[in-house]
């Protein structure tokens, strides 16, 4: 009896996802979860995505001109954590990234037609962390929209300042407060939109200075980690501690946004506070005037700043 076999066949690289979330943990088609903005079509998990993926998810197309890119960090402090020079996890992080990748991007765009400044922190570059370079190119946005009088969208994950630069890192919180501070007077627009994670001296910063402050599903927001404060005060924390849905009902944040919905939650934002000729953008919200798009709902949980 003559035995035949089938060769195996091979499964392509790339081709299921499996969720980033532990009591999940499915397997999904990775086109899927693309198409589905990078949440899990079973549990609704929000998986982490880089910069380039959000600005393609929320901005008009092709209208993102990036600005700073030519500001880079240098090893000042010639700082080494043990294993390798500052230096060199730059040089491996940008093989990776690109050339003149850093953790901020920075720049003017457009979002349904109406002109916005736009910053985004990403995570996937040394964990967001806030040096020198990511300061200066959040102050650059602020300045911006302070100039051509648009709002100013930040999205912010981070897991804080970054140690390789010691107390420079430390002094952007300062100086991100300090151009936050001029679009407030100027009565100009900032939303702050939190994901997973945000944490650190970003989010004890311009993150949590937003006049509309967002967050998506789940993300973890906070200054110290979890385990930290627990050692720190000795006690149990509350379940779901440092969590967007827990902040949310205490009044850090103004609004739980799903990935999916947060560029149409924008648009509605932005046509609440556009302005008219004679009115800056934050007053027309206490005039009434422009009146909110179809089945906006005000956002809640804060009180007036």
């Amino acid at each position: 009896m003559a035995w035949s076999f089938r060769k195996k066949k091979e499964i392509p690289a790339g081709l299921w996802t499996k969720c980033a979330n532990d009591a999940c943990g499915k397997m999904a088609f990775s086109k899927t979860i693309t198409e589905n903005a990078n949440v899990c079509p079973d549990c609704g998990h929000h998986m982490r995505i880089d910069a380039k993926r959000r600005i393609d998810l929320l901005l008009d197309a092709g209208s993102f001109q990036p600005m700073g890119e030519d500001l880079q960090p240098s090893d000042v402090l010639r700082f080494s954590d043990g294993t390798e020079p500052y230096e060199a996890k730059l040089k491996r992080t940008r093989a990776k990234s690109g050339p003149t990748a850093e953790a901020c991007l920075a720049g003017k765009a457009t979002l349904a037609g109406k002109p916005i400044v736009f910053a985004i922190l990403d995570f996937s570059f040394l964990g967001g962390s806030m040096g020198v370079v990511v300061g200066e190119r959040i102050a650059l946005a602020a300045e911006a929209a302070l100039a051509s009088k648009a709002p100013l969208i930040i999205v912010s994950s981070s897991g804080g300042a970054r140690m390789h630069e010691g107390a420079l890192s430390l002094m952007q919180m300062a100086k991100t407060s300090a151009a936050i501070a001029r679009l407030r007077q100027a009565k100009l627009p900032f939303i702050s939109i939190l994901a997973d994670p945000c944490t650190g001296g970003v989010s004890a910063s311009f993150a949590a200075q937003g006049d509309i402050t967002l967050a998506e599903p789940g993300a973890l927001i906070g200054f110290a980690g979890p385990r930290v404060i627990e050692s720190t005060i000795r006690t149990t924390l509350p379940e779901g501690f440092q969590r967007a849905e827990f902040l949310v009902e205490k009044g850090f944040i103004d609004r739980i946004v799903d990935r999916r919905k947060m560029r149409d939650e924008l648009i509605a934002l932005l046509s609440f506070v556009s302005p008219t000729p004679d009115t800056p953008l934050l007053e027309t919200a206490v005039a009434g005037t422009p009146p909110p798009a179809a089945g906006f709902e005000p956002p809640k949980g804060k009180g007036k700043k």
